[in-house]
């Protein structure tokens, strides 16, 4: 086999290999953060009882989130996997408490989580479209 064949072949396996290789939906940041916000609004909603969750919000933003990752190539199994995954559990209540604490939250002061609530929802924030002061 000539090398030219030889490259053409080895280019035309490649191509499909290529276009399945993606990468974790924990790396996909359009997917990933918006996760992340709609988990710090449960989370101030949850330890602030005059803040409420914006919760038909939220899940509108889930199935689109399901959506769109299905259109970039993942399975539901593997969205499934993903979500109820104990070590992306970990990682992403982690990367929370970091920015709870960061912003002057404290578990010990259920106050805290309002003052970040209000801040959250007077910016507008990708935090705070997900609350809302009762």
């Amino acid at each position: 086999m000539s090398v030219v064949r030889l490259i053409a072949t080895i280019c035309v396996i490649s191509v499909p290999i290529l276009a399945e290789a993606k990468p974790p939906l924990r790396e996909v940041k359009e997917i990933d953060n918006e996760l992340y916000y709609i988990a710090i609004a449960n989370e101030i909603s949850d330890y602030c009882s005059s803040i409420s969750g914006r919760r038909l919000k939220a899940i509108g933003v889930l199935w689109g989130l399901k959506s769109k990752a299905n259109k970039l190539g993942y399975s539901d199994t593997e969205i499934r996997a993903y979500v109820e995954s104990d070590a992306e559990k970990d990682r992403m209540r982690a990367k929370g408490e970091t920015y709870l604490t960061q912003n002057g939250v404290s578990y010990d002061n259920p106050k805290t989580f309002c003052t970040l609530g209000k801040k959250e929802i007077e910016r507008n924030s990708a935090i705070g479209v997900y609350l809302r002061a009762n």
